[in-house]
């Protein structure tokens, strides 16, 4: 009987400790290394698709970056350096190289490769140019050129030492993608590059995403972050940074969706945070991104037609593509996965690692498999991954590789044309190509010829084509030969479609400067455009505002701001084109008689407004704005009450810095009855010096933030009131309908990373707030998750919650909501209170509950 009694705990104990074994994927299945004909039987492709291999190696290994040429040759970056063993060691080795593979018999399958470039430290990405391409490797971007034909580089010259200095392959510039713009982007980076009159020319650019970038039919840039799938801008590169004195909230970096749900269809263990539980599902699969990578927005009409406009995305660590439907909604833009628990694309295979997507001449998808057990880089391989990688043999074999092609069942490979063979008249026919992948080349190939006979054939193509891309192609394509004229640009600006009257004003920026005649005639069309009600076409006469004579800037803008103050959007891009005008605007509203009392929104935009008044630190126009305010002695007004606020709060920025001199003190600064809580008051006042006074103190808000926490506050305010005043209200104390009070909120005032766990995944269901239970309808039965913003941007907006309306508490770093957003990896849903408050005590067990802190 004790022997059978000890048996039975034996097993149990037995059955306990290989449950925590396999939990963590310890004991998972074997992933050997399989053929490329083996490894396609693994494939699992949404109905309708089939899957064909490529290429594989020894032809290509550690592909990492696919690029197609004019003649459907395509170039592949191969990373050979990366991780060759657990610790990284021989990556800085010259083992890198670009190949260019060739279908040569149009069999579908590359037979011939020939090596362009080699002995390569850590080469990360390509894009085409004439003769040649622009690689990056080496921790800087080189121009290689074929000088003879024979599809090897004959000279490389260093064009910027600064571009991925880093090294890093997951935190360093890549991409160098060719929008219709005509100037080539990256991501992990602040660099444009374009060749000007011979010249190769560096821009600065707005930040974007980690790897990989790609462009929608309207030049709009798509790119992503690992944690995050999906982001787009929906302006221009660079319109919405115009204006230094204001940081924009919205436009850049665009969120498309919080669903970060991913459905491998085997286990995961080997991912980096694997032994984090809500990582892997009880089957032990990936639950949502960790690795997303290389989006890829859909325009061939090879394609099913609903897949047109599709965005693509890769998760190479858990073995599968996912597909996101977008759609616009007025000038926003929004995705969806159209087949929640099943993937575009996924493996049985767990060296499948599918990091780099294109589509080639063909129409077809093409996926660049690096084929590896290990795919993190070793400056961020967790002991966990490390114990996972060793005890089941995936470092090695290194250097495989295989190249895949997805196309609808029907789809059989045809003779790919030799664009750079055509003429410059062909060129501009091929403009109206049904693919986008076609018209991008063609574009690239006629600015390339600069051949100038094609100028009147694309004028042509503008006025009669019934094709709306091809004469927005047509636009950007003189554009690139800098023979636009500004006439023909303002004809267009009555066109029927939308997106060529957008183009038009967007490209008169570059001529209009100098032709005072036609920027008068301009101002008013602009005008009537502002007020045609079109969301997409006003957003645009916002941003190209700045291009008008500041008399008809100041009249446009105010039209728009009366229309769309409620839109983020529309506010962040009239201060774009405000530059150096904001006091001269303010003074414009503060006659509007609608702004008298203004509700919210408008409040909103005052204080945008103000704070970049104060931001441009002009000791006059901030003298004038202070007597307007000071109003004689009455009481004051809604709209003087938000402005000062609005400048009180802008005062942290100064903390450490300078005050701003003015020639007297203001008489506003005299009073007694400010409408502000005491040391806001002296904030402002401490804003200031003027002929003996001088600030010795600066009381920053009431718990006395340091210096970098002021700034934080003050950024804080202006994401507050752009993500999350439409609920709580700018004063914190809720709105019927929407949201419950912030003022005094146990919520707010508890353990920061309880906090960051709301906002990163949000809150569902009722919720009690000091002794009041908020629940539908009295408040929107579900806060829905911000995990799409960054960690700085989080940290500032609690920093702000936590510290304002008398509300005091330290205050929260990055650092602690990027650890936060680590630890609840998995958490794909809002939180209940209740879950919320079981996952905490779990997590930290010295924290208290909102209540229990009371």
């Amino acid at each position: 009987m004790f022997f059978l009694r000890f048996s039975f705990c034996f097993i149990i104990l037995l059955f306990f400790i290989l449950g925590k074994e396999l939990r963590y994927g310890l004991y998972a299945d074997p992933s050997p290394a399989k053929s490329p004909s083996e490894e396609l039987a693994t494939f699992q492709v949404e109905p309708g698709f089939k899957v064909q291999l490529v290429a594989a190696e020894p032809m290509v290994q550690e592909p990492v970056a696919l690029n197609f040429d004019a003649d459907g040759r395509l170039w592949v970056v191969e990373m050979r350096g990366f991780m060759p063993d657990i610790d990284g060691k021989g990556e800085t080795l010259p083992s890198g190289r670009i190949s260019i593979l060739e279908d040569t018999n149009g069999d579908g399958t590359m037979d011939k490769s020939t090596l362009y470039l080699d002995s390569l430290v850590m080469p990360r990405s390509l894009g085409l140019i004439k003769g040649g391409a622009l690689v990056a490797h080496s921790k800087a971007l080189w121009l290689t050129q074929d000088l003879d034909g024979d599809l090897k580089a004959d000279s490389q010259i260093l064009l910027d030492s600064t571009y991925a200095r880093n090294g890093l392959p997951e935190h360093s510039d890549n991409g160098l993608m060719l929008n219709t713009d005509n100037w080539y982007y990256n991501v992990k980076s602040r660099l444009r590059y374009r060749l000007i009159k011979g010249t190769w020319k560096r821009d600065s650019t707005e930040f974007r995403g980690q790897w990989g970038l790609s462009h929608d039919d309207q030049g709009r840039l798509f790119y992503n972050y690992n944690w995050s799938q999906l982001h787009a801008d929906l302006v221009p590169a660079n319109s919405l940074t115009r204006n230094p004195h204001h940081r924009h909230s919205s436009g850049i970096d665009h969120g498309l969706t919080i669903d970060r749900k991913v459905f491998p269809i085997r286990s995961t263990p080997a991912v980096n945070r694997g032994y984090i539980p809500g990582t892997l599902s009880k089957k032990g699969r990936l639950l949502e991104f960790t690795a997303a990578c290389s989006p890829l927005v859909l325009r061939s009409t090879s394609l099913p037609e609903e897949y047109y406009g599709n965005v693509l995305v890769c998760e190479p660590a858990g073995n599968l593509i996912k597909r996101n439907v977008v759609r616009e909604n007025g000038a926003l833009l929004n995705a969806y996965d159209p087949n929640p628990g099943r993937e575009f694309f996924a493996s049985t295979d767990e060296r499948c690692r599918p990091v780099n997507l294109t589509t080639g001449p063909d129409g077809a998808i093409y996926v660049a498999d690096l084929y590896r057990g290990l795919i993190q880089h070793g400056a961020y391989v967790t002991p966990y991954l490390r114990e996972q990688t060793l005890k089941r043999n995936l470092v090695l074999p290194i250097h495989l590789g295989r190249i895949w092609r997805i196309v609808p069942n029907n789809w059989t490979p045809k003779k790919v044309e030799k664009l750079s063979a055509l003429g410059t008249a062909a060129l501009v026919t091929h403009l109206s190509h049904s693919d986008g992948w076609q018209r991008d080349m063609a574009q690239r190939l006629l600015v390339e010829k600069a051949d100038l006979a094609a100028v009147p054939m694309l004028e042509t193509l503008i006025q009669q084509s019934t094709f709306t891309l091809a004469r927005f192609h047509a636009l950007w394509t003189l554009e690139g030969l800098g023979q636009l004229k500004a006439t023909q640009l303002l004809t267009l600006l009555d066109d029927p479609q939308d997106l060529i009257k957008t183009t038009a004003l967007q490209l008169l920026e570059k001529s209009i400067a100098q032709n005072p005649q036609l920027q008068e005639k301009l101002g008013t069309k602009v005008l009537e455009l502002a007020n045609a009600g079109k969301v997409k076409t006003t957003l645009q006469c916002a941003l190209s505002a700045h291009m008008l004579s500041s008399h008809a800037n100041l009249r446009v803008n105010e039209a728009i701001i009366d229309q769309y103050a409620d839109l983020p959007l529309l506010r962040d891009a009239v201060m774009s084109s405000l530059k150096d005008l904001e006091w001269n605007f303010l003074q414009k509203l503060w006659q509007n008689p609608a702004w008298q009392s203004p509700e919210q929104t408008r409040e909103i935009f005052l204080e945008m407004l103000t704070a970049a008044i104060a931001a441009k630190k002009d000791p006059t126009e901030l003298m004038q704005l202070l007597n307007l305010l000071h109003n004689r002695g009455k009481p004051f007004a809604k709209k003087e009450q938000v402005v000062l606020n609005a400048l009180a709060i802008a005062a942290l920025n100064f903390k450490g810095a300078p005050p701003i001199a003015l020639l007297a003190q203001a008489d506003i600064l005299k009073r007694t009855d400010l409408p502000l809580e005491p040391n806001a008051a002296a904030n402002l006042k401490n804003m200031f010096s003027w002929p003996g006074f001088k600030p010795e103190t600066f009381l920053a808000v009431q718990n006395a933030l340091d210096e970098k926490a002021s700034k934080q506050f003050a950024l804080g305010r202006q994401k507050y009131l752009a993500t999350c005043a439409g609920c709580h209200g700018t004063n914190g104390r809720g709105m019927d309908r929407f949201g419950p009070p912030m003022v005094g909120s146990e919520w707010v005032l508890g353990d920061e990373k309880r906090l960051s766990l709301i906002i990163l995944h949000g809150l569902e269901g009722p919720i009690m707030v000091q002794g009041k239970k908020y629940g539908a309808p009295e408040i929107l039965p579900v806060m829905p998750a911000h995990s799409v913003m960054d960690d700085a941007d989080i940290a500032a907006i609690l920093t702000y919650i936590r510290n304002e309306w008398g509300n005091q508490a330290k205050p929260v770093t990055p650092s602690t909501v990027g650890s936060t957003r680590h630890t609840s990896q998995g958490r794909v849903i809002p939180w209940t209170v209740t879950d919320l408050d079981k996952y905490v005590k779990a997590k930290w067990p010295i924290a208290k509950t909102p209540v229990e802190q009371k």
